[in-house]
């Protein structure tokens, strides 16, 4: 193991440190870290390194930065946007029916997990969140980020740590879906959100399961009449 350090770059060393500063110190998704000025210091090298490892870090989602404020953790913590390689399925009626599959194995147990395991401050930012949604329809805005964004939340309630590294898989699921049917559907399944997040805060884990279950299964009915039209 060190022996394969020894061989990296100046530049990937840095990273890897900047990687254990911010798991050493728990930095949390969101938060800033300290500036290129102080990063040098502090791991003794020049500026140009610290910037061309931040940059390293940004490409793999680790780190992001925004113009004028900083560099900050990044939200999807070193998760990639597609790390399956969904994009390259030429295939795209099989992913979306197999991606529902995979949904119906993941998130029913995951919203039983977060009905049982959530804090107040999770399930407020939940109920903040199924809100918002509900809100950007109204107003005729796309609720594709909020949608994903709640079964992100969802996944962070469970307090699993495994958890969350599955959401991709779950966010690619729901781009896809958006994509091909609209907002009207997205509009049709907001009782379905409502339902989940109201099983969620009163921690009735049968419930929230269910609630998912039903979920899915409207998604998968519209799926498969879609590609059923097309044929």
């Amino acid at each position: 193991m060190m022996r394969e350090f020894a061989k990296k770059s100046l530049v990937e060393k840095t990273a890897h440190k900047i990687s254990m500063m911010i798991a050493d110190k728990a930095y949390a998704a969101g938060q800033k870290l300290p500036n290129e000025y102080e990063l040098s210091r502090y791991l003794g090298v020049g500026r140009n390194t610290i910037r061309e490892a931040v940059r390293s870090l940004v490409s793999r989602n680790i780190l992001v930065i925004k113009q004028g404020a900083g560099t900050f953790v990044s939200k999807k913590m070193g998760i990639a946007d597609d790390p399956l390689g969904f994009m390259f399925v030429e295939n795209k009626d099989k992913v979306l029916l197999d991606l529902i599959e995979v949904r119906f194995i993941l998130e029913p147990p995951i919203a039983s997990l977060a009905a049982q395991n959530a804090s107040l401050r999770e399930i407020h930012c939940l109920g903040r969140t199924c809100q918002e949604m509900e809100d950007a329809l109204a107003a005729g805005q796309d609720p594709t980020d909020k949608d994903i964004e709640f079964h992100t939340q969802i996944a962070t309630c469970s307090n699993n740590l495994v958890v969350p590294r599955l959401v991709p898989v779950i966010n690619t699921a729901i781009k896809a879906f958006t994509s091909i049917e609209g907002h009207k559907v997205v509009a049709m399944t907001l009782s379905h959100h409502r339902e989940i997040y109201e099983a969620i805060r009163d921690h009735r884990s049968y419930d929230a399961q269910d609630a998912m279950m039903l979920h899915l299964a409207y998604n998968r009915n519209k799926i498969r009449k879609n590609i059923f039209d097309k044929t």
